[in-house]
């Protein structure tokens, strides 16, 4: 784009020298300093009984390497990493590689984390240089677009390696599947991501996979959970939970038969009340809402009930759409009280797909395969940090080992 045709942005007020900034420079170069010191004396302790036929150490301080920046979010801090020298001539030499300031490190984590939130969440490549010099100062060096562009490239590449990853000896006792479809304009307008999010045997949820599929399809699931299984994951999970309109359902039984059904009530709720009047449609949600928040299942048939008799016969289709999946709507009855909250809806994914769909939103032009899936994972691993624990997550283990629950409690505590 020529200079000519775009406006260009007033440089931030923020990037002027500010003598408080200049104050905690000077203080983290002395906190660092004293830290690489004390990591390089404690190295050289571990090795004090290796001398010479004469008593003189062998490991020793070998001076400082040359000065270099570290980039980091209070600015440019210049430093000196400490060097050692191993005087043996065998190959029992050792190296000394400083885990506070690896050899090639040029910014600090929380820098290299800010590029791709800041491109993921709307900043466009032209606006980067503005964007950064206001956080880390005028003389922010290498945080251009072409840095994004690399960034992109490298971003690609951990997907790669991230959907090639073992999954052997792992066990998800729950499952959240969805198929998301964004705003933005694809290569193929039929075009949704599969996302299949998990929870461990300790309660913490996973992104287990993220893959491009043609419009919810059979076989699209079909190849989304076979690759899991060829990658390891063995073990039948012992619910799952998702929507109704999913080809998930008619792939799920090829790979995991023994994994039981549970339909998300918050997609079912939806369904059902498109297919009422808006005039009634709050009551209808109140007596949809009494059905899965009753204490026991006995409870929630009867509620199921209710709903059928009052609505079937001036609005059969919002009826049998409810009707329809009955059994499967109630799944959550057999298991831990304490997961319920987990368990009635796919929340986990549609909070996170949230955020996913904004930034796509914002995205100009069309999309290529390659890139939306790599923008949706890099922003589905930086949401995946906040995900919450399942609530009682020993409760996992009692599943595992084969413990029934009836109406979420323990059949031996129901005793």
């Amino acid at each position: 784009m020529k200079k000519d045709t775009v406006v260009e942005l007033k440089k931030p007020e923020v990037i002027a020298e500010d003598p408080l900034m200049e104050v905690l420079r000077r203080g983290a170069r002395e906190m660092l300093k004293c830290a690489l010191e004390a990591e390089v004396e404690e190295f050289l302790a571990r090795f004090d009984e290796i001398r010479d036929s004469s008593g003189k150490r062998l490991v020793i301080r070998n001076g400082y390497k040359r000065e270099r920046t570290i980039q980091t979010g209070i600015g440019d801090i210049p430093v000196m990493a400490p060097r050692v020298a191993d005087r043996r001539k065998d190959e029992s030499r050792i190296r000394f590689s400083s885990s506070i300031l690896p050899p090639y490190l040029r910014r600090t984590k929380s820098i290299e984390e800010l590029l791709p939130w800041l491109y993921l969440k709307g900043v466009s490549t032209g606006d980067f240089s503005e964007a950064l010099a206001a956080l880390l100062g005028k003389d922010a060096p290498g945080l251009s677009a072409s840095t994004i562009s690399r960034l992109k490239d490298a971003w690609s590449e951990e997907l790669k390696e991230w959907h090639q990853r073992s999954l052997r000896g792992k066990e998800y006792v729950y499952l959240w599947v969805d198929g998301i479809h964004f705003g933005a304009r694809m290569e193929d307008a039929s075009q949704c991501m599969l996302v299949v999010i998990g929870a461990t045997k300790h309660g913490v949820k996973e992104l287990l996979t993220i893959v491009d599929g043609y419009r919810e399809s059979e076989q699209s699931w079909l190849e989304a959970l076979n690759d899991l299984k060829r990658r390891g994951l063995t073990k039948a999970p012992r619910v799952a939970v998702g929507d109704g309109a999913l080809g998930f359902w008619k792939a799920l039984p090829q790979v995991y038969g023994d994994t039981r059904w549970q339909r998300c009530w918050m997609h079912k709720t939806g369904n059902v009340l498109d297919k009422l009047p808006k005039s009634i449609q709050a009551r209808a949600k109140d007596n949809l809402h009494q059905i899965w928040m009753a204490e026991t299942k006995e409870m929630a048939e009867k509620a199921f009930d209710h709903f059928i008799q009052s609505y079937e016969a001036k609005y059969p289709k919002a009826a049998e759409c409810l009707a329809k999946d009955r059994e499967v709507l109630l799944t959550f009855y057999d298991f831990p009280a304490e997961h319920w909250l987990h368990l009635r809806t796919t929340n986990p994914i549609e909070s996170t797909f949230a955020t996913v769909r904004l930034r796509t939103a914002k995205t100009r032009g069309m999309l290529t395969r390659d890139t939306m899936l790599t923008m949706v994972f890099k922003l589905s691993m930086s949401a995946q940090k906040r995900w919450r624990r399942l609530n009682r997550p020993e409760r996992l283990g009692e599943l595992i080992q084969g413990i029934k629950f009836v109406n979420g409690i323990k059949q031996e505590e129901a005793a």
